[in-house]
């Protein structure tokens, strides 16, 4: 046995000095382990002490103002309510603080970013897709603003939508070759039967030859310089879609000019800050501009939903595609003028959008799939659904509170303070995207009289698609934004 297992215990000289080198290695190394365990352990403990400190004055901070108050309070329901009350106040307004602050912050970051940026010039061949159903009274001044693009290699689709008026005459009219402000510009026309505004881009895009497309509504017009600003950006190749600046064109009418200020300060700014962020949520319908490849990923546009533009937007970002904003590709478009017709459109767009979270709710519960689109969906979702609903009750139960417990001095100060943030936000808003000042008037009723009953409709809408109520497409009455 000896003999046997003799040879694994005989070691030479140099065999022993080898054996203790590695052994002096292995105990180096369990002692710099236990170094390290030592050094994160104390790491975590003054981690640790930190948090239970900090967490104690708070704590004894907090104590002592319940203690030197609780003699002051007098303890009633009347009490608890207006106290609750003037909490409420403090915490909403710095939700709204706090909101406003990180797009204003974001935005800001956008508008640094996109004016030190040096823009590379790109000019493919584009195909401007035009779906209409009875816009005979406004086609052609779309037509003539199209011809005006300071950009030399495009042509326009008009797609006549199965039009019940003059529609499929005034197009016909239009179509050829026409002398633009850079070269000669081919118009054609595609007539279809009616089968939404979804069907009738698909078929403009199909029938295009070019590999990006602009499109756009059919009463919308587009400044000089829209196209140029916004194909640029096609240079990169991971670009799949660029959403546009939609600006409204009737301003005669109150109403009109306080959506004019809501496209400015609540689409536009809040769309540069996503933009910053990388996260735009909607490519509006007035101008968006598009790699037709990524809208052949995407499955193109959908019918399904009564927000073709949101829906198609989220599959492009779910295809991988990335998506920006180019506040230089300006369209005018046309603003409802009486309230009914304002809230018909609100209505249509909130449902429109619960319909597209609703397809993409898997993405919207599960962000481990992708963040990036889930953070998407939960602003949709939030604007949508969770900011109206929060604005309606605060107003309602802050209304009702100043009549029962005579509080309304603090109320109207608490008004007065969310028309100055707005006031404030409506000058910077104003001033980068180089519009009119009057707008900064319509500031002070904006929250509290037009988003209020925009917030509402919201709330309708949203009670109505939980229910499954039916509901139609419905369209604006077109005065022709020209007049």
């Amino acid at each position: 046995m000896d003999g046997a297992y003799a040879p694994l215990f005989m070691c030479t000289g140099e065999g022993n000095r080898r054996m203790g080198q590695a052994a002096s290695m292995v105990v180096a190394r369990m002692r710099f382990r236990e170094m390290s365990h030592g050094r994160k352990s104390g790491d975590r403990g003054a981690k640790l002490l930190r948090l239970i400190i900090i967490s104690g004055v708070t704590s004894l901070v907090l104590l002592g103002i319940v203690l030197y108050t609780l003699p002051l309070t007098v303890l009633s329901v009347g009490g608890l309510y207006v106290y609750s009350s003037i909490v409420a106040l403090a915490i909403f307004m710095l939700i709204l603080m706090f909101r406003y602050g990180a797009v204003l912050v974001s935005a800001f970051i956008f508008v640094a970013r996109y004016s030190t940026t040096e823009k590379k010039e790109f000019t493919p061949f584009v195909s401007i897709i035009v779906p209409v159903y009875n816009e005979a009274k406004i086609l052609r001044q779309s037509i003539e603003s199209l011809l005006e693009l300071e950009y030399e290699h495009y042509e326009i689709i008009i797609v006549n939508d199965g039009s019940t008026d003059k529609t499929a005459a005034v197009g016909q009219s239009l179509v050829g070759l026409h002398g633009g402000r850079s070269s000669l510009v081919k118009v054609a026309l595609i007539n279809k039967p009616n089968g939404g505004k979804a069907s009738a881009l698909n078929a403009g895009i199909q029938y295009s030859a070019a590999d990006f497309v602009l499109c756009m509504d059919g009463d919308s017009h587009l400044a000089p310089e829209s196209l140029r600003a916004a194909i640029r950006h096609f240079h990169d190749p991971s670009v799949g879609a660029v959403a546009g600046n939609v600006k409204v064109h009737n301003r005669r009418k109150a109403l009109a000019t306080l959506q004019a200020l809501e496209y400015v300060e609540g689409l536009n700014m809040v769309r540069s800050a996503q933009s910053a962020l990388g996260i735009v949520n909607i490519i509006p319908g007035p101008i968006g501009v598009f790699r037709k490849e990524a809208i052949r990923k995407a499955g193109w546009y959908s019918g399904d939903t009564f927000a073709e533009d949101a829906d198609l937007t989220l599959n492009i970002r779910l295809a991988g595609w990335k998506i920006l904003y180019e506040p230089k590709a300006i369209s005018f478009t046309e603003a409802p003028e009486s309230l009914h017709q304002l809230l018909k459109q609100r209505y249509r767009w909130t449902r429109g959008i619960l319909q597209s979270i609703r397809k993409h709710r898997r993405q919207l519960l599960n962000p481990t799939l992708n963040f990036s689109n889930s953070l998407v969906l939960w602003s949709l979702f939030y604007e949508a659904l969770v900011w109206p609903t929060m604005n309606i009750f605060a107003n309602a139960f802050f209304i009702i509170v100043a009549l029962v417990f005579g509080l309304s001095s603090t109320i109207a100060l608490w008004w007065a303070s969310i028309a100055l943030l707005d006031v404030m936000t409506a000058l910077y808003c104003i001033a980068v995207d180089r519009e009119e000042m009057r707008l900064v008037l319509y500031a002070v009723i904006y929250r509290m009289i037009f988003i209020l009953l925009v917030d509402i409709t919201k709330a309708a809408a949203t009670i109505e698609e939980f229910l499954g109520v039916e509901m139609t497409w419905g369209k604006l009455d077109r005065i022709g934004i020209g007049h």
